[in-house]
């Protein structure tokens, strides 16, 4: 599967706004993002649907400037845009400050509630939980779930604790048992390979902006799927940090051409504080 299909529009419609609008109080016209988003793989239909759907969901707003459409942040894009900025260039890919703190969510769910343990296990695997035993599930460090688990409704049904193991434990078999390692090393190790090429290749000026894109979105993607795992419970040759170093290299290296390719290809204007605009406004 190629890096194209196997990113979703709107991770590279988001991972776009936070490299070119996030702090910056701009709107960025559509076809631009159009322009963009073509050339990493997205057709043209796909992103107006894209920007329609982050319209209705509350992840964008909508300006008019004359006959052009353009599209700005709203709180909770800005919000989720913050966050993975703080995965990607604070937090990291390798957990060496763990302290030895486990949280630990037990939950106890009627039978028929299959939809609503299916949708508490998706979430508890994105915040970095793995499944300790049956209705017991365990991340790393203190990690705050009240606001997820009151969004599910289930906050009657959920008990969160925070825990030390006992001196006996064997952590690093405990981890082995909880997470599949073997497919996230898989994943690291195939990103460093996709992307050590362009270390040292030197990258075509117009193509260079939709790579940072592609780059950065794929990264942002592998890391909010790693539970970070504390290093020292991790086989010796964990490739996370190998991995990271291929991203912030090749980063590094698109960073001059793509925002010269940006400050050619990218039509944007200052936020404006009016009223909604008409639902009937389309991208």
């Amino acid at each position: 599967m190629t890096t194209e299909e196997s990113l979703r529009p709107q991770s590279l419609m988001l991972t776009f706004l936070g490299e070119q609008v996030l702090g910056r109080d701009v709107c960025v016209y559509s076809g631009s993002v159009i322009d963009v988003l073509g050339r990493a793989g997205v057709g043209e239909q796909a992103t107006r649907s894209t920007l329609t759907r982050m319209v209705n969901r509350g992840l964008l707003r909508r300006q008019r400037e004359g006959r052009r459409m353009y599209f700005g942040l709203t709180d909770r894009s800005t919000s989720v845009l913050r966050d993975g900025e703080r995965r990607i260039w604070h937090t990291g890919a390798v957990n060496r400050q763990w302290d030895g703190t486990w949280t630990l969510l037990g939950f106890s769910l009627p039978e028929s509630w299959q939809r609503q343990r299916h949708d508490l296990r998706s979430q508890l695997t994105w915040s970095g939980f793995g499944p300790l035993f049956n209705g017991l599930w365990i991340a790393p460090g203190e990690v705050d779930v009240s606001s997820l688990v009151a969004e599910l409704g289930l906050s009657a049904h959920v008990k969160v604790f925070r825990a030390h193991a006992d001196s006996g434990t064997d952590i690093g078999a405990m981890i082995e048992e909880t997470w599949e390692l073997s497919e996230l090393a898989a994943r690291y190790e195939a990103f460093r390979s996709r992307w050590l090429p362009w270390e040292t290749d030197p990258p075509d000026a117009d193509d260079a902006l939709a790579l940072r894109l592609r780059l950065q979105a794929e990264w942002l993607r592998l890391i909010r799927r790693d539970p970070r795992l504390p290093v020292r419970h991790l086989p010796e040759d964990w490739p996370a940090d190998r991995a990271e170093k291929t991203f912030r290299s090749v980063h590094e290296r698109l960073t001059p051409l793509a925002d010269a390719a940006a400050e050619r290809l990218l039509d944007l204007v200052p936020v404006r504080e009016d009223p909604a605009p008409s639902p009937a406004d389309q991208a």
